[in-house]
């Protein structure tokens, strides 16, 4: 079933500059990228995309490491894309993370890891509207 689902390449893998690598393992898996853009959050916008993670201890950090520098997020679309997109992740932490994954090859810290993506169609329902308005979803 064709799923559409948010990937986003953090402040840490914009800064590696492996933003094209990444990109080009997107595609590589059979992908097709319907939305991207360079944004820059704000707090609040982190504050709010993060809202899920509020009562958690990682929340504060997690926001102000996202607010660091420009990010990318982006929507992708294929049959099964979020549990697609979070095997060609791996796992959070990247010391635990497959070889041949994003995170294994481009994360620093379970914090600085590479990438985001949604963990359900649910998840995805919410993240996809925070970033991109649906004039802006290009399907090919």
């Amino acid at each position: 079933m064709t799923q559409r689902t948010l990937a986003i390449i953090k402040p840490d893998a914009v800064a590696k500059n492996v933003t094209g690598k990444i990109i080009a393992r997107v595609e590589d898996v059979g992908f097709t990228i319907v939305a991207a853009k360079m944004i820059h959050m704000t707090d609040a916008q982190a504050r709010g995309f993060y809202i899920v993670h509020k009562e958690r201890p990682f929340y504060a950090s997690l926001c102000a490491f996202m607010t660091q520098g420009p990010c990318m997020p982006m929507v992708l679309e294929a049959d099964g894309a979020i549990q697609k997109w979070r095997d060609l992740m791996g796992a959070t932490n990247p010391a635990n993370a497959a070889p041949g994954t994003i995170r294994k090859d481009f994360a620093s810290s379970i914090e600085a890891n590479a990438v985001h993506g949604s963990d359900a169609p649910e998840t995805a329902a919410f993240e996809i509207p925070y970033f991109f308005a649906s004039l802006e979803l290009c399907p090919r």
